[in-house]
């Protein structure tokens, strides 16, 4: 995005890169695996800032944040967003993560309830059952070559060090094989209203997407005729002339509120 919106944030023993953008209910964005703000949001960003202060974060190994000798974890990025937030003196925001990042949303809500006023939560993973067939026995054969060359390519103008890269994609891919389903018990005790996304054409199930919509108390629920981050123009989605995006958006705006 903007040089010029980029700061970083010493928190939890991470420097954490993040973005701030237009003004308003804050709004934090938190990306998806393998991703930077650019990849995951660089699309709907700009019409999200209009009515909302947007802090964009990258998460320990991602983009501008490197990578730094502790676990990688869903609840260590909760914690460290929540950190971040306390920094600022945000006392509450709304949360939209995509992919992993909503899977960290979902546990920032858990943690740290006091910090969330809404969630957003697309494409999100709560179990692993919730994954299509095969994509865990397929990530235990991955490799750097079958990450996708547009999120490969974003990293690597930030930061051209191939190891940096190779740390990022290990990271990513330990995190998903040890990921452990978060109990009903903790989804239930999320109080936030919740609007699930999903696409119906894509890896994570929109069977998981309707029961992660069930077991939230307030949790609403969106199926969208789309892959995988196609409804918010993720920078691997293939038709780049879509308007779903704005529709996403509106849908999102109308959800948040004034």
């Amino acid at each position: 995005m903007n040089a010029q919106t980029g700061n970083y944030a010493s928190l939890n023993g991470l420097k954490m890169y993040y973005e701030v953008h237009g003004s308003g209910k804050p709004l934090v964005l938190i990306h998806g695996g393998g991703s930077t703000i650019e990849t995951t949001f660089g699309h709907i960003l700009p019409q999200l800032a209009k009515t909302h202060r947007v802090i964009a974060v990258e998460l320990q190994a991602h983009g501008h944040t490197a990578d730094i000798d502790r676990p990688l974890s869903f609840e260590q990025d909760a914690d460290d967003v929540a950190a971040l937030l306390k920094q600022l003196n945000i006392q509450q925001a709304d949360i939209f993560g995509f992919s992993n990042g909503g899977t960290t949303a979902l546990q920032i809500a858990i943690r740290h309830p006091q910090l969330v006023n809404k969630l957003v939560l697309a494409s999100a993973t709560c179990k692993r059952n919730g994954l299509a067939p095969g994509f865990f026995e397929g990530m235990q054969q991955a490799t750097l070559d079958n990450m996708p060359g547009p999120l490969k390519d974003a990293y690597r103008k930030i930061n051209p060090d191939p190891q940096a890269l190779m740390a990022m994609f290990n990271r990513d891919v330990a995190r998903m094989l040890s990921f452990k389903d978060i109990p009903d018990t903790a989804i239930k005790s999320i109080q936030a209203p919740a609007l699930v996304i999903n696409g119906d054409a894509e890896a994570i199930l929109s069977e998981h997407a309707l029961e992660l919509s069930r077991t939230l108390p307030h949790g609403r629920l969106a199926i969208l005729p789309s892959g995988h981050g196609d409804y918010i123009g993720e920078i691997c989605a293939v038709d780049k002339g879509s308007k779903m995006p704005e529709f996403v958006v509106d849908m999102i705006e109308s959800f948040l509120g004034k």
